[in-house]
């Protein structure tokens, strides 16, 4: 048996899907049934309970998984000690966002980061938030960064830092111009919202109820981009994060307007399973996005 072995078996059941399995150790799903089978036949027992219509580990299964992730464990720590003793800061981090973090509020300080250590390669992927949280947990992704983080007693959670919530219109809308609004004045109001299940979504909809404002919701998406493009055309207006209409701003696409006497902040988090082993550079870069030193710079 080799550690890769144990980690392919690791992955199927943290998963209990052959395919997210394959996917993560870039194999077939009929290399992770074989790699299944020939454990079972190494170790002469049954893993997994095949008379069950769901995945199921036997109890031979269970011990088997609870040695394999301790081998893991102490195989990765090991090589991230090694990696430190030669001070070597390399590989690969996957980090899986949202859209609005991972297009409007990483990009700096992968920027800087890749400038410190030329020879990591950092991979985002963008989720839905509660595929970010699914990604840890499974250990698919190193680090995840969402917006009202919950919490978890498997995940650690560092805080990044807060976003401002803005309201955008289209630049021919009778709030372009004033600059900022009162909270009441979006009563009847034609609204872009996010699918009911996004966090940001849920906030916003916390913020009508408190006020007691009953609004108009005439479309939702997924992203804030396509909220975005139908502010654009006038469909409605939108509560999102300032930092993600700055371009818009700046190309006069859209207006933003704040709120009278009220600040409505959007906090963000860094998310990573407690327990796991950090390489180097995974310690770096977590170093990195809760600077709050680079937070200043990269907000000017």
């Amino acid at each position: 048996m080799h550690v890769e072995n144990f980690k392919i078996f690791s992955d199927l059941v943290d998963s209990q899907s052959f395919s997210r399995a394959a996917k993560l150790n870039s194999i077939t799903q009929s290399a992770v049934s074989q790699q299944l089978r020939a454990m079972e036949k190494h170790f002469n027992i049954l893993i997994v309970d095949r008379s069950q219509k769901q995945f199921r580990l036997t109890r031979e299964g269970h011990k088997l998984y609870d040695s394999a992730k301790e081998i893991i464990y102490l195989y990765d720590k090991l090589s991230s000690e090694l990696q430190e003793m030669k001070k070597i800061i390399s590989g690969t981090i996957h980090i899986s966002t949202v859209y609005s973090i991972g297009l409007h509020e990483l990009p700096p300080y992968i920027k800087k980061f890749m400038s410190i250590y030329p020879d990591v390669n950092v991979r985002v992927e963008y989720r839905r938030a509660n595929m970010v949280y699914e990604d840890i947990l499974t250990n698919s992704i190193d680090l995840g960064l969402i917006a009202y983080p919950q919490k978890h007693k498997q995940l650690e959670v560092l805080p990044f830092h807060d976003d401002e919530l803005i309201l955008a219109c289209n630049p021919e809308h009778p709030f372009a111009h004033a600059g900022e609004v009162d909270i009441q004045e979006l009563n009847k109001q034609k609204i872009i919202g996010f699918e009911p299940d996004i966090p940001t979504r849920k906030a916003t909809d916390k913020i009508f109820k408190d006020s007691n404002i009953d609004i108009d919701l005439v479309m939702e998406f997924d992203n804030v981009e396509t909220v975005k493009r139908a502010v654009e055309i006038n469909a409605g207006i939108a509560i999102i994060p300032k930092t993600t209409v700055i371009r818009e701003q700046a190309q006069g696409l859209l207006k933003v307007v704040t709120f009278k006497n009220q600040t409505y902040n959007r906090p963000l988090a860094l998310i990573h399973r407690k327990g796991r082993v950090q390489t180097p550079a995974m310690k770096k870069l977590i170093e990195l996005l809760t600077n709050k030193k680079l937070e200043a710079e990269t907000s000017v």
